[in-house]
């Protein structure tokens, strides 16, 4: 996450034991920020008292969820060639309500695309067959983002927030359809420190963006949803086949971090300058944009060869940089 430290620091097996006969470690706990961690914390059958927790935490003003059950996260289109959709955590209330809930380690091009095209599969999976009134269920779509976004535009006033619940709105501003919320958790503006927290959100996102941090539990997290929280992110209490997963999860982080921090921010001061290099030779709008894009172009391909030599699956490659399979692996 921008100005986290974490992708940087060290992970190391835990110390020697008859479980776990290895080296000391360094973190007593996973990072949540990686695939491993993210759904061992929340996306468990173990975890689903953490889930309610956290998505009523979340969603104060509604009914609070009582239960909720997994659903099958790979979700296929309706026929052959269309693309299948892939979530984090699919889950659905017991009033039949819809939560996709979602990590996103990078930024990527079109991520609000994404976020809409997935919301449709569980409007579409509603449909029944015969006589049917088209009444649906809610869909949630929740994405807890290790980056900001970067086009509030000239005259937003949710720069900097860390919560953003989108509905949709007429041209006045009232809901026109609440049965379809996206909730976006941008990480890198939450700096609460312990002392601050005020609400039950408030200690999930301390817990999320401090976990891997932590050496003891603090007192603020001694109730029972927290303590089987910081249960299961333990890395001493996980077998040997769990670990090498985490540590292939946490490489993958941390290269995936690095990569497209880096990528990106090159690549957008770079793609700048060329569009105003152009602009001005060409004295027009046009040279400027058409500049600016051809910059950011290439820096979609360096960014997508620098992935492939850190080995990353070429379909991830192509996922954050908007390059399709095909370019990826012809570079």
């Amino acid at each position: 996450m921008g100005g986290r430290e974490t992708a940087g620091r060290n992970f190391v097996r835990p110390a020697a034991s008859s479980r776990h006969p290895a080296l000391p470690m360094k973190a007593k706990y996973v990072n949540p920020f990686t695939d491993f961690g993210f759904k061992k914390i929340f996306g468990e059958e173990a975890s689903k008292p953490l889930l309610l927790d956290f998505l009523n935490a979340l969603l104060p003003q509604r009914e609070p969820i009582a239960a909720l059950e997994f659903k099958n996260t790979e979700q296929l289109g309706q026929t052959e060639t269309d693309r299948k959709a892939i979530y984090d955590i699919y889950c659905e209330t017991a009033t039949g309500e819809k939560f996709i809930v979602e990590l996103q380690k990078a930024k990527q091009n079109f991520f609000k695309d994404r976020t809409v095209y997935y919301s449709t599969f569980p409007i579409r999976e509603q449909a029944e067959r015969g006589g049917w009134n088209y009444r649906l269920s809610a869909v949630y779509c929740v994405g807890i983002l290790d980056f900001t976004f970067d086009d509030y535009g000239p005259h937003a006033t949710d720069r900097g927030e860390v919560l953003h619940t989108i509905r949709l709105k007429n041209q006045h501003g009232a809901v026109f359809y609440d049965k379809l919320t996206y909730l976006y958790l941008e990480m890198p503006n939450f700096r609460k420190t312990e002392a601050e927290l005020e609400t039950r959100l408030d200690q999930w996102l301390y817990f999320i963006q401090n976990l891997e941090d932590f050496q003891a539990i603090p007192g603020i997290f001694r109730d029972a949803v927290f303590t089987q929280a910081f249960a299961k992110a333990e890395l001493a209490t996980m077998l040997p086949a769990e670990l090498d997963r985490y540590e292939g999860n946490l490489k993958v982080y941390r290269d995936l971090k690095a990569v497209v921090d880096t990528a990106y921010g090159d690549g957008e001061l770079k793609g700048r300058e060329e569009g105003r290099e152009e602009g001005r030779e060409e004295g027009r709008e046009e040279g400027r944009e058409e500049g600016l894009a051809e910059g950011q172009q290439r820096e979609k391909r360096e960014t997508a060869r620098r992935m492939k030599q850190k080995g990353l699956p070429l379909a991830d490659i192509a996922d954050i940089t908007g390059l399709t399979v095909a370019e990826v692996t012809g570079l």
